[in-house]
């Protein structure tokens, strides 16, 4: 018999959890942390331009394969009585769905 295999993990929309800001248990509406772009004159950038620019390619070999299947994902917490945001720490799954 075969397995079905689902590809993303529900999470509720709403959590009711611990506010450092607050200092209580409030509820926070809930989001997915995306990747912001990097800082253009941040060190790690501008050396990463240095060793680009010119002919060449990248300043080191590509990566062939992967070891892991799943990437960590955060979820950003957002309360709803102070307006703070702050992370909860991330886990490993394919995908997630926010559901009510």
């Amino acid at each position: 018999m075969r397995k079905f295999l689902v590809s993303y993990m529900k999470v509720p929309k709403k959590i009711r959890t611990y506010c450092p800001s607050c200092g209580k248990h409030t509820v926070h509406t809930v989001s997915q942390l995306k990747k912001r772009a990097p800082r253009s004159l941040s060190w790690g950038q501008r050396q990463f331009a240095r060793v680009t620019a010119g002919y060449g390619s990248q300043p080191r070999s590509e990566q062939k394969k992967f070891a892991k299947t799943t990437k960590k994902i955060v979820l950003m917490l957002k309360c709803t009585v102070c307006g703070k945001s702050h992370p909860r720490r991330g886990f490993r799954a394919k995908g997630i769905k926010f559901e009510e």
